[in-house]
C-alpha cells in the first residue's frame, strides 16, 4: 500500500483523533480490558490533538485521500503512533517510523525511546527496538523500548 507521509496541520485534528479511537477500540482492546481503553481515549479527542501539534512533531500517513495512521516525535520519545484498523498490516506504521526517525535524526537525536503498548510491541521489535523496561499506572502496563539511531 503506497501513502504519503506528512506533517499534520490543525486541520488534520479530527481525522487524527478518529484514527487513533478506532485503532484503541478495535485493535489495543484486545490486549486491555475497557476501563484503559477509556481512560487512554479521553486523551484523545480532537481538542487534545490539537494541543499535541503545538508541542510535538505530528505525522499523518494519507492513503485514497484519507488520513489513516499518525505518529509523533517529543523531543526523542516516539508517541502516539497508530494506524486505522482497517488499514494495518499494509507497511503504513512502518513508514511513519521512518518519518519519525528521519526527523530525528535531522535533530540530531542519538536514540529514540517508546513507551509501547503491550499490542505494539512486536511491531517496534520488528524495528529494531529493545525493550528496557516496563511502566504501570495502576493496572496498565507500558513496554518501555529504545532503539539507537547511530549505526
Amino acid at each position: 500500500m503506497a501513502c504519503e507521509i506528512r506533517r499534520a496541520s490543525e486541520a488534520d485534528a479530527e481525522a487524527i483523533s478518529g484514527v487513533i479511537l478506532a485503532a484503541l477500540r478495535e485493535t489495543n482492546a484486545k490486549d486491555y480490558p475497557p476501563h484503559i481503553i477509556d481512560r487512554v481515549a479521553e486523551n484523545f479527542n480532537p481538542a487534545a490533538v490539537r494541543k499535541l501539534l503545538d508541542s510535538r512533531a505530528v505525522f499523518v500517513a494519507i492513503y485514497d485521500g484519507r488520513i489513516v495512521g499518525t505518529a509523533s516525535l517529543d523531543d526523542a520519545v516516539v508517541r502516539t503512533v497508530f494506524v486505522s484498523p482497517s488499514a494495518q498490516r499494509r507497511g503504513i506504521g512502518a513508514s511513519l517510523m521512518a518519518a519519525i526517525e528521519h526527523a530525528a535524526m535531522a535533530r540530531g537525536v542519538a536514540s529514540l525511546s517508546v513507551p509501547s503498548s503491550v499490542t505494539a510491541q512486536r511491531f517496534y521489535e520488528k524495528l529494531g527496538f529493545n525493550v528496557v523496561g516496563d511502566s504501570f499506572y495502576g493496572d496498565e502496563r507500558t513496554v518501555i523500548m529504545e532503539r539507537s539511531l547511530i549505526p
